[in-house]
């Protein structure tokens, strides 16, 4: 029986990781917390999740940096990436940086409709382009 891939979830609240934690558990993924994007990169550079739901604005290292480190390197530039906000809608020119993310989700977001937009990026076969949309 194949190996389970783990889902990466980064957020520096812990009530914000105990909510996509739960929202992704019924998946049957192993699920990885991290409350920060240097967390996240060794992470996902050690475990290769099958997706990653990264946090906009953490310490350390925020969700942009983290998104940058990850698609700079061959071990998890293939990783699809969730951007969660607070912040909304963001303005044109703050979605620079974001370009290589696959998705962007504002919150607070709908569990069932996060679990959903997770679960066919994990069984889509062919690479999805990146793209920026809201769920």
């Amino acid at each position: 029986m194949p190996k389970v891939s783990p889902i990466l979830v980064v957020d520096d609240e812990p009530h914000m990781r105990r909510v996509a934690e739960l929202s992704m558990k019924p998946l049957g993924h192993p699920i990885l917390l991290a409350s920060n994007g240097e967390e996240a990169v060794q992470l996902a550079q050690s475990q290769h999740p099958c997706v990653i739901l990264l946090d906009h604005i953490m310490p350390v290292m925020d969700g942009k940096a983290a998104l940058q480190k990850l698609k700079a390197d061959p071990a998890t530039c293939d990783i699809p990436v969730i951007i969660l906000s607070s912040r909304g809608q963001l303005a044109v020119g703050q979605y620079q940086g974001f370009e290589t993310a696959t998705m962007f989700v504002s919150k607070p977001f709908s569990p069932a409709l996060l679990r959903r937009e997770v679960e066919r990026l994990i069984s889509s076969s062919a690479p999805l382009a990146p793209q920026l949309a809201a769920v």
